[in-house]
């Protein structure tokens, strides 16, 4: 398939267009202005004719006229009459047997007053009309022919003008065609130049086209593109700096320790001891690696993509309390609205709740609380809630961000999930400092 560029699209259109209306005057002019010419040439007979009205009073004489039936073909707008008096023929010289022959034969089945005929006699269009004229109770018929002449010498004379018009046409529909050519390249030139720069990640410069309103549009949207790049590279960033920190401890750790038992020197009191902190490194950098990745996953997962299925909340709420009640044995968990429904999908709720509990048990004092409640416009606000202190509210708005650790945060990931697992869902995620204690509530619509 042959690649055009937007300039040739342009002159390609342009071309098809002038072609189109071309190819419509051809086939359209011919049948529409013959058609009228024709009745033109009609009107002129019978307006000749008029002239000739009644022929039998004592005043009218017989027109006669030298010039031959075949010679006045050549005339433009010569109109010959014909006279059938007592069935003899009378008028202009006589036409040719075979045509005289045909306008008697049409004359004799006349049914109306007037009719209008045509014949082709050598290879050339004969147009007459018949009028029936009565005399002294006698029938009589006035004949008035007229050649094709005119009609085709109009139409040559029209065919000649438009030609001329549709050739100045073209020639002047080049101009808006160059300037369109021109009006569309520099802004796609100027966009084409920034994408470049942005294929080789350098995007730091903004873009904004002042003008035509599809451009502007087009321009704000490449910019909230080149915006959403630099979040996404800093962010990215951030977080190989982040994951780069955070696992560069427990590896050296784990590193030292491991060179240590090697040597023959236990840091630890025992052998048991120093393998449980090369252990307890192991498993922190397991479960970073595993918040990474599955941080990483949900960014690449769409709305659309999620399994959603009906659970009952006190399920997942009971398999949370059985799961880490045995961590901090001080603390007592309440679940209420264990019979309310959700609708989500089941892994997903699964880790968002497992993160909000790990996080509560952080700061409770002695309680931490799982609730469901079922709101009037059909939309279920789940919430996981300590009675430790309240936190800074300079925090709470960045405490959903990646890699923001709270005062005893370990990783800076958890609330991230739980907030990027609400958004799948259509829902939001919120924090609110009560009385009490601290509340995180998680707000997920009706499906």
């Amino acid at each position: 398939m042959m690649k055009v560029n937007l300039t040739q699209r342009i002159w390609f259109s342009f071309i098809a267009l002038v072609v189109l209306v071309g190819l419509t005057i051809i086939i359209i002019y011919p049948i529409s202005i013959k058609g009228t010419l024709t009745d033109e040439t009609y009107r002129i007979i019978e307006q000749e004719q008029a002239r000739m009205a009644n022929p039998f009073s004592e005043h009218f004489s017989i027109p006669q006229s030298e010039m031959d039936f075949i010679e006045r073909r050549e005339a433009e707008r010569s109109v010959g009459h014909v006279f059938l008096l007592d069935g003899e023929q009378r008028g202009e010289p006589v036409p040719p047997d075979e045509v005289l022959k045909e306008m008697i034969t049409n004359a004799g089945q006349q049914e109306a007053e007037r009719e209008r005929y045509e014949l082709t006699y050598n290879e050339a269009t004969l147009f007459y009309v018949i009028t029936r004229i009565e005399s002294d109770g006698e029938e009589a018929y006035q004949i008035s022919f007229m050649w094709d002449t005119y009609r085709d010498l109009m139409v040559n004379r029209l065919w000649e003008r438009l030609v001329y018009l549709l050739l100045i046409t073209s020639a002047l529909s080049l101009l808006p065609a160059i300037w369109l050519k021109r009006y569309l390249r520099h802004p796609f030139r100027v966009l084409g130049d920034h994408f470049e720069q942005i294929s080789k990640r350098n995007w730091k410069e903004p873009f904004h086209w002042e003008g035509d309103e599809d451009f502007q549009k087009l321009s704000d949207q490449f910019e909230g593109m080149r915006q959403n790049l630099i979040r996404y590279d800093r962010s990215q960033k951030t977080f190989i700096q982040h994951a780069s920190h955070e696992l560069k401890t427990p590896i050296m750790v784990v590193k030292t320790y491991a060179q240590s038992v090697k040597d023959g020197i236990l840091p630890k009191a025992d052998l048991e001891q120093t393998m449980n902190v090369i252990i307890d490194e192991t498993d922190r950098m397991d479960k970073r690696v595993k918040d990474m990745l599955y941080f990483t996953k949900l960014d690449t997962l769409k709305n659309d993509t999620i399994n959603v299925e009906e659970m009952m909340f006190g399920k997942l709420a009971f398999q949370m309390e059985e799961r880490f009640r045995m961590q901090r044995e001080d603390l007592s968990f309440v679940i209420e609205g264990a019979d309310i429904k959700v609708k989500a999908d089941p892994e997903h709720m699964q880790v968002l709740l497992e993160n909000l509990v790990e996080n509560a048990m952080r700061y409770a004092r002695d309680t931490v609380w799982m609730k469901a409640q079922q709101e009037a416009d059909h939309k279920v606000t789940i919430s996981v809630k300590n009675n430790g202190d309240p936190i800074n509210e300079e925090e709470v708005p960045t405490l959903f961000e990646p890699f923001r650790k709270g005062n005893q945060g370990q990783f800076g990931l958890g609330l991230a999930i739980v907030k990027r697992i609400a958004e799948l869902h259509h829902g939001e995620a919120d924090i609110n400092n009560q009385d009490d204690g601290v509340e995180f509530k998680i707000t997920l619509p009706k499906p």
